[in-house]
């Protein structure tokens, strides 16, 4: 990783966010940075490929704002709006038009910016709280999805980070 200043959570306090909160708020703001990165140049049919089978880099940007956004409208106790859904089950199939790198990075760095002000809402007193996932509603709590929401990020930038690697190192052959 070539970056001129530390990774996000070596910068200081994220002004605004919880103490305990801080972790999550760190790893959004390196998520976004890193993807950014990532995505540098990669080209809109690169965006689209599917390396050996692998979700493609599309894929994981369309899917880093969508699941975020459902995880922390699950932490604010919510269910998912009909508009939520529709976003769900288009993340499954990718039908065309696909979204250019530029619209998807665009939602992202968007979904990050209302996750941190989220996160500034958020009192450390209701981070226990019990929340409900799904229409199952599957039990957690609002730190529990926050936090997923921070590491799920993460696993989703690796992916794109390492499929990027991957396309285009392809091109060369």
């Amino acid at each position: 990783m070539t970056t001129s200043s530390p990774e996000p959570w070596l910068r200081g306090v994220l002004p605004g966010v919880p103490a305990a909160l801080q972790p999550v708020g760190h790893a959004l703001v390196a998520s976004r940075e890193e993807v950014e990165r990532a995505v540098a140049g990669v080209s809109p049919n690169q965006l689209w490929l599917q390396p050996g089978a692998a979700a493609s880099i599309g894929f994981h940007l369309l899917h880093l704002s969508g699941s975020t956004d459902r995880l922390f409208t699950y932490a604010r106790g919510e269910a998912l709006s009909e508009a939520q859904r529709a976003a769900l089950a288009f993340e499954g199939t990718l039908t065309a038009p696909r979204p250019t790198s530029d619209r998807l990075l665009a939602a992202w760095q968007e979904r990050v910016g209302r996750s941190l002000d989220q996160l500034g809402e958020t009192t450390e007193a209701v981070l226990g709280e019990p929340r409900f996932v799904g229409r199952a509603r599957l039990p957690s709590t609002v730190l529990g999805l926050l936090f997923h929401a921070a590491e799920h990020a993460q696993r989703h930038t690796g992916q794109v980070i390492a499929t990027a690697k991957i396309i285009r190192g392809l091109a060369h052959y």
